[in-house]
């Protein structure tokens, strides 16, 4: 940043003057046009031309925070009274970060911030972090750094910055296996975090229902195709629209939509218990612990919601008039094959929540040291682009994982509903497709499932950000 923009905004004599004239000459500074307003444009040039450096979307996001007449721009009262809230809350970031009261923060108390956040990141990350904010290179922040570096970006805190590299339930890829989205004790008391999980339950909504066809024919390869029976995915698709018609490629949707909201609920309840009791210090939870944690809250949330799971399995697999609708199926199915049939393919479900859940984090956090170490030279905001690709990517080499398990989870939830189907236990299924059909038969229907992987991961990240808006979480 230039100098003279830092003698004029930044320095320490401001607070003992008048800030109202600095705030009308920066004011001045950015209004080009002299119509009396700060427009987005006008602000994105402007603080560029000063050296400022924002984050992509900063400038639309400060208009739009402001902006309290919707007229598309700032006057000066929307301006000051933007500038003034905003540094109210980077003050009070800053004196929660400084842990020893010293007024400055170094690599360790950003360190010990992401660690009471849950996140554990090595000395050479916090390094990192901290040298995008240090101006002088002294290897720690003062309060006029800190100030110059997030004034005029919407992050108002540690939390918000390190949000972009929480590994949550945001990209939902209609597998509820990964480890449980964290939240910060100020969203907890607030009451921000059920807004969170609200916007993160309707991504998953739009985004399943978006993908539903796909999923559809994945849990039919998994169930019908077979060396004597091989199904291509157009071959599969056009049996599906004869038997049924379009609508048809939606069956099973709406109870996998409806278990979102009891399964993202009570995974989040348990996992904060679980941090709790697993814990080696109050407060503070390391990366091993978390993943335990995750697990186990996930194996609870699998285990309550778990006939849901098997139900959709069945409406996915219905043929025409087969049942009528949700609660028809889950009567049918008791009336047939008593309380043990909803929980059919239940070990292998829950052993699946281990591979899948340990490999997506092992390699999300090693693409994102990757990307902090490589590239990380001005920000630890990596993009939307980046987080999508390691978030891809991660769910991806998990589901690698956990598929042959999900597969034979899939199987035994559907073979009492199969005509002449053996009813067999775990082991005897796993033998009985190595037998036929060789290790590649564990992985029949992947390729509809891994083509939904994208779409998914877009559609739930768009969703999740408007609704973020929506809900005022999107400072």
């Amino acid at each position: 940043m230039y100098p003279a923009v830092r003698k004029l905004f930044f320095t320490d004599c401001r607070c003992a003057g008048d800030p109202s004239k600095t705030y009308e000459e920066l004011f001045a500074k950015l209004d080009t046009n002299k119509d009396g307003k700060v427009d987005v444009a006008e602000l994105r040039a402007g603080l560029t031309a000063m050296g400022i450096k924002t984050g992509k979307g900063a400038a639309q996001k400060i208009i739009s925070s402001g902006d309290k007449d919707k007229d598309d721009g700032l006057d000066f009262n929307e301006f000051t009274k933007y500038l003034k809230d905003h540094e109210k809350k980077l003050r009070l970031t800053f004196k929660s970060l400084d842990k020893n009261k010293d007024g400055k923060i170094d690599f360790t108390e950003i360190r010990q911030s992401l660690a009471d956040l849950g996140l554990d990141v090595s000395k050479e990350d916090a390094k990192r972090i901290l040298q995008s904010i240090d101006v002088d290179g002294t290897m720690s922040v003062d309060w006029n750094e800190w100030r110059e570096h997030f004034l005029f970006n919407p992050a108002t805190s540690l939390q918000e910055i390190i949000r972009y590299w929480k590994h949550s339930t945001v990209l939902d890829i209609g597998d509820s296996l990964t480890i449980p989205d964290e939240f910060t004790e100020e969203e907890k008391t607030t009451g921000m975090w059920w807004k969170q999980l609200m916007a993160g339950a309707m991504a998953g909504a739009v985004s399943r229902t978006g993908t539903a066809p796909l999923d559809r024919m994945k849990v039919f390869m998994q169930v019908h195709s077979s060396k004597s029976n091989k199904i291509s995915l157009v071959g599969g698709f056009k049996q599906m629209l004869k038997e049924g018609g379009v609508t048809s490629l939606w069956r099973g949707n709406g109870i996998n939509v409806l278990k979102i909201a009891p399964e993202t609920a009570i995974k989040f309840m348990a996992y904060e218990q679980y941090k709790k009791l697993l814990a080696s210090e109050p407060g503070k939870i390391q990366t091993h612990e978390r993943f335990m944690a995750g697990s186990m809250a996930g194996a609870t949330a699998q285990t309550a919601i778990y006939p849901m799971e098997v139900m959709k399995t069945r409406l996915t697999l219905r043929k025409t008039g087969q049942y009528s609708g949700m609660f028809d199926c889950a009567k049918k199915i008791l009336k047939k094959e008593g309380v043990k049939a909803f929980y059919k393919g239940y070990v292998p479900n829950i052993l699946g929540i281990i591979p899948y859940a340990g490999i997506d984090l092992a390699v999300y956090e090693s693409l994102k040291n990757f990307w902090l170490s490589k590239y990380a030279k001005d920000t630890a905001n990596p993009g939307v682009l980046v987080l999508l690709g390691c978030g891809t990517i991660s769910s991806t080499c998990g589901q690698l994982a956990s598929y042959p398990l999900a597969l034979i989870r899939t199987r035994m939830q559907a073979q009492a509903s199969l005509e002449g189907s053996e009813q067999l236990p775990m082991g005897g299924m796993v033998k009985k497709i190595l037998e036929k059909e060789g290790f590649f038969g564990l992985y029949r229907g992947i390729l509809p499932n891994f083509m939904k992987v994208i779409p998914a991961v877009s559609i739930s990240y768009v969703v999740y950000e408007n609704m973020r808006s929506g809900l005022g979480l999107q400072k």
